[in-house]
């Protein structure tokens, strides 16, 4: 194989449309993969945190004594340890008021965590739609590229008098490399973001069950202290 038909050698002489497809390709692959790393941390973290802070709930501690650790965390508390920090201020902020409609109380606070628990579901879910676009359109982008690198072969064969395998071979391939690109840029794309969606998604039902389940709990307290 000559120079002329290494990978190197024909990206450099490609024209400029399937250049600039290909330039394209390479910055998808590249916010692909920054995305793919930077959610992977994200999720160990939170799925982490949410593990630890679960086994410490049901180990039957104080709530008043998990709450103080909850909100001192350095970085903001996260996961399920969030959803629990925004009922259980609101379940304290209730009966400082003198609240004593438990039902009302219940709502309230069951309210708070919903909305902690849509924010924590939003972090996680962030940057998942550009996985899912970047998986979707590369593609179609590098066949855009290859398209044109062969119009640019078969116009070129129009000036040839003996179309040979030495004169077609280097467009043609110039013009494969760009749907190879949009592969490799889309392949782990759509493998990350199924991956990280079901990873939300189960993390999203333990937050439901989490929720619900607290929610039983203030109620409880609420009862007793109300003296029902």
């Amino acid at each position: 194989m000559t120079s002329d038909m290494s990978i190197v050698g024909l990206l450099l002489e490609a024209s400029m449309p399937v250049q600039i497809v290909m330039i394209l390709l390479i910055i998808a692959s590249l916010m692909s993969w920054s995305i793919i790393f930077t959610k992977r941390r994200l999720l160990r973290r939170t799925t982490g945190a949410s593990d630890d802070f679960e086994a410490s709930f049901w180990s039957g501690g104080d709530l008043n004594t998990l709450y103080r650790s909850a909100t001192r965390e350095s970085g903001g508390s996260v996961g399920m340890s969030s959803i629990f920090e925004s009922g259980f201020r609101e379940f304290n902020r209730a009966l400082q008021q003198g609240d004593i409609n438990v039902e009302k109380v219940i709502e309230e606070c069951r309210r708070a965590m919903r909305v902690a628990q849509m924010r924590e579901v939003d972090r996680l879910e962030q940057s998942l739609a550009t996985l899912a676009t970047i998986g979707s359109t590369s593609p179609y982008v590098g066949l855009f590229g290859t398209v044109w690198g062969i119009m640019n072969a078969f116009m070129g064969l129009a000036n040839v008098q003996s179309a040979t395998l030495a004169v077609v071979a280097p467009p043609i391939a110039e013009a494969l490399i760009a749907t190879a690109m949009g592969l490799f840029a889309a392949i782990p794309a759509v493998i990350a973001y199924n991956r990280y969606a079901d990873k939300v998604v189960r993390l999203e039902y333990r937050y439901d069950g989490f929720t619900e389940e607290f929610s039983s709990i203030l109620q409880r307290h609420a009862r007793h202290k109300k003296g029902i």
